[in-house]
């Protein structure tokens, strides 16, 4: 006796619960002398570089005597607080016009950049799919990590370069689809089809009338796999292999540190950042020296301390490449100017002549209709 099925929905069995991908198992990755402490994505730290030869002792600099630059004079003043105000929409162009300048004070101030360029290193197991490349893991010892060539960037630049190490790669099978090739599918966990949104897997929309999205039979076919109930694994890309090697992350990194003496102006010293000096030194070495006969105590005492950080906490996990050390003379002027019987004051500094004006005298409410 023949079952009659016409105008019955039909229900695929339900599919069980899909798990996901796995992380690659500790077998993946083969024991390699000199990387024992290699994680699979990253983890395991930068890597301490060999110890260096002793370097030779930095020259001091010589003396230097001019460590001074004239200050600005009026009409300088007066152009550069004339632009100020000229690019403020809110501000009235009369104080700056019509201002008369009663005295002007230089309270020039020094910046000591140290900059301490530094290569670190670190490794990751890590794989792609197999398509053909060469495999060479155990046809003899890999290099170690700081003996893998690179191609240093121009000095105190930030860069970054990912290579291969050499004799670690070898081929195993795809840990997330267990070398299929292909995963089941997460929309449909695997069964090809799912319920028929339109009439919820009944196969009818009213009483007696069939469903035609899906033809009366409660599910339609999954469009996320087109029914086939598995889509190419993500991970090999169908390939089924995967290429598994150590890959070493070389990053050099220009570390800067700034001291700026501290001067009674009233400017804050946040606005200098933005503004650039004359240089009065400039030393470039392997290892730089702390400064001598620099006039002014403060920077001196900042660049041995700063030097003595430096050379201390980048070589813990790095290879320190070269150091520069300069000292730039920022000119900072205060200006006092008086406008409609009133004294006010306001502040140019930089090469670039920047003004600074918190309580300019003369400005609007603006407002956008």
């Amino acid at each position: 006796m023949e079952n009659n099925t016409e105008g019955k929905a039909m229900f695929a069995p339900p599919a069980a619960d899909y798990a996901g991908p796995s992380a690659p198992p500790a077998s993946m990755f083969d024991n390699m002398p000199g990387y024992e402490g290699t994680l699979a994505g990253g983890g395991g730290g930068f890597l301490p570089p060999p110890m260096p030869a002793p370097p030779p002792q930095p020259e001091p600099r010589p003396e230097q005597s001019n460590w001074n630059i004239p200050s600005i004079t009026e009409d300088t003043a007066r152009d550069a607080f004339a632009l100020f105000a000229s690019s403020k929409c809110c501000y009235s162009s009369a104080p700056a016009k019509e201002g008369v300048i009663t005295g002007m004070d230089a309270f020039n101030t020094y910046r000591y950049r140290l900059e301490t360029f530094t290569e670190s290193r670190s490794t990751e197991w890590t794989h792609e799919p197999y398509s053909g490349q060469p495999v060479d893991a155990f046809a003899q010892p890999p290099p170690g990590p700081w003996d893998v060539p690179a191609k240093t960037p121009s000095f105190f630049q930030d860069d970054k370069e990912v290579i291969r190490v050499p004799y670690t790669s070898s081929v195993k099978p795809c840990h997330d689809c267990v070398g299929m090739g292909r995963k089941p599918c997460k929309q449909c966990a695997g069964a090809g089809n799912k319920v028929c949104w339109v009439c919820n897997g009944s196969g009818y929309r009213h009483t007696d009338d069939r469903c035609h999205h899906c033809s009366g039979r409660g599910r339609e076919n999954c469009s996320f796999c087109h029914g086939q109930g598995s889509s190419q694994c993500g991970t090999c890309r169908g390939k089924q292999r995967l290429l598994v090697y150590i890959s070493l992350t070389v990053k050099w990194t220009n570390n800067i540190d700034n001291y700026v003496v501290e001067q009674s102006s009233g400017l804050q010293i946040d606005n200098l950042s933005k503004v650039s000096g004359k240089e009065l030194l400039r030393d470039s070495q392997y290892l730089v020296f702390p400064l001598m006969g620099f006039p002014d105590q403060a920077v001196v005492q900042a660049a041995q301390r700063l030097v003595s950080e430096h050379q201390a906490k980048y070589s813990r996990t790095s290879r320190i490449l070269q150091q520069r050390q300069t000292i730039e003379l920022i000119p900072v002027t205060k200006v006092t100017y008086t406008w409609k019987g009133k004294s006010h004051i306001y502040f140019v500094y930089g090469n670039e002549f920047k003004v600074s004006a918190d309580n300019y005298p003369a400005t609007c409410c603006c407002s956008i209709m």
